[in-house]
């Protein structure tokens, strides 16, 4: 299990995912492959993708839409020549008319002619680029998971996908806040800038030390919570659209794809 970020024989996205086609475990992916876009999954059957794909594009904040596949391809080849939405993420969760009923470290014998997968941006793929720019983040340097919550703020609803927008927490030092807006806004396609930061009562949020996914990593003294959109959005509007059959990542176990990130300081 791998717990650095850039560790060595995990640092490129092909190499992730080749370490779990031969059942290495690595657990959430924050820690690995240091500047590769990193991507959250959701797929449903082709009778909803249009739907679907109207709810990411009507809430590009937290669903940025980087790649579709064709019904019943389980291959994204815009995101990497050797990539398998099938096999190439350590976890993932089942849904049947939206109660979770597995969770499953391949999606072979799950897969369907009818099947859509989408890679939508994450995040984790701007971590190692704030670590380097002076900006400390501490589920990065962990090896463990970002904290995650449900806010009060709803989503804009497309055919049955509803639900409210699901938020990433790191916690920051003030005078770090303005370096990783500047950073990060110029990559809506993994998030873009933060939403919001410091008094969390406008997001819903009353408990920092318990999120509703990931680890908890509450601020230290002398630091700031800094929020940001995220791609559980639309686990929770699956959940909610009780469509027969969905399948997602589990949060924090993302799919690490070719792309880069370019964005450098400001």
């Amino acid at each position: 299990m791998t717990t650095s970020i850039g560790v060595a024989g995990l640092s490129t996205g092909l190499r992730v995912r080749r370490a779990l086609r031969q059942g290495q475990s690595i657990g959430p992916t924050a820690s690995v492959a240091a500047g590769y876009i990193q991507a959250n999954l959701a797929v449903v059957p082709a009778r909803y993708a249009d739907a679907f794909r109207a709810f990411c594009e009507s809430n590009p904040k937290p669903c940025p839409i980087l790649a579709e596949s064709e019904p019943g391809e389980p291959f994204l080849p815009g995101l990497g020549d050797d990539l398998d939405v099938r096999t190439d993420v350590e976890r993932y969760l089942v849904f049947e008319h939206g109660a979770e009923v597995a969770h499953v470290s391949s999606l072979k014998s799950l897969w369907r002619s009818n099947l859509v997968a989408f890679a939508l941006g994450c995040s984790f793929s701007f971590d190692a680029t704030l670590v380097a720019a002076g900006v400390p983040i501490r589920h990065a340097v962990r090896g463990s998971n970002v904290a995650m919550w449900r806010t009060n703020i709803p989503t804009n609803p497309a055919g049955p996908f509803h639900g409210p927008l699901v938020v990433s927490m790191r916690p920051m030092r003030p005078e770090h806040i303005e370096r990783a807006f500047a950073i990060t806004e110029r990559l809506p396609s993994v998030h873009g800038a933060p939403i919001h930061w410091g008094d969390t009562e406008p997001l819903g949020i009353t408990d920092l030390s318990r999120p509703h996914y990931g680890d908890p990593s509450p601020p230290a003294l002398g630091e700031v919570p800094v929020f940001w959109a995220c791609g559980v959005t639309a686990q929770v509007a699956i959940q909610r659209a009780r469509i027969p059959l969905a399948i997602t990542h589990s949060p924090g176990y993302m799919l690490v794809t070719d792309l880069t990130s370019s964005a450098g300081p400001p």
